[in-house]
């Protein structure tokens, strides 16, 4: 993250994507697929697997590294297969929502997880971290979903309301004001919002 001025003096917190260029490698349509969406690869895979191989002839590009696809309203004809797109798809000032995995933390207990609250340090509490009772004798079992201890982390999250700040077609940058999910060097996906 870093932070843009603007003309009128307005500091800005910004978070720097690389956008390298994406490339169609597949349109999939209602009538064939059931929906209406297209893939883009991007980066050039080291050691792909023939399949991948295979599927990257008909669209004669070089196996991408990363293939994400993304669902369209309608499709185009400069939605082909083979058309790069690049970072000036996007213009200053659009809204965006941008996916990705959150950071992971491991094994967190109910504290840091589901924001619990600590138990008394005095008056003989020995229940400092502790969740506390988890259920009633009756059903005599615990339901599915009740906050526990677990997995915190790696998990798809989307934040909406973001706007672009910066486009660097040139050095393929984007700048999105606010922060982005994910961890320095992650994967994520910025669309265009309603």
């Amino acid at each position: 993250m870093t932070s843009l001025v603007s003309d009128d003096g307005i500091v800005t917190a910004v978070t720097l994507l690389s956008a390298s260029p994406c490339v169609i490698t597949q349109v999939k349509t209602t009538e064939t697929d059931g929906y209406q969406a297209v893939q883009l690869g991007t980066e050039v895979a080291k050691h792909p697997a023939k399949p991948q191989i295979g599927h990257n002839t008909k669209a004669k590009v070089a196996p991408s590294k990363i293939v994400r696809e993304i669902r369209v309203d309608e499709i185009t004809e400069e939605l082909s297969v083979g058309t790069e797109l690049k970072a000036d798809v996007f213009s200053v000032g659009d809204n965006v929502q941008v996916t990705g995995t959150s950071k992971g933390k491991g094994f967190a207990g109910t504290i840091k997880r589901h924001n619990f609250a600590l138990g008394r340090k005095t008056h003989g509490g020995r229940n400092y971290r502790r969740p506390g009772s988890i259920g009633s004798m009756y059903p005599q079992r615990i339901f599915k979903g009740k906050r526990m201890a677990g997995q915190m982390g790696v998990d798809q999250v989307t934040v909406k309301g973001l706007k672009i700040a910066l486009v660097d077609a040139e050095n393929n940058l984007i700048a999105v004001t606010g922060a982005v999910p994910g961890p320095r060097k992650g994967i994520v996906v910025l669309k265009g919002a309603k």
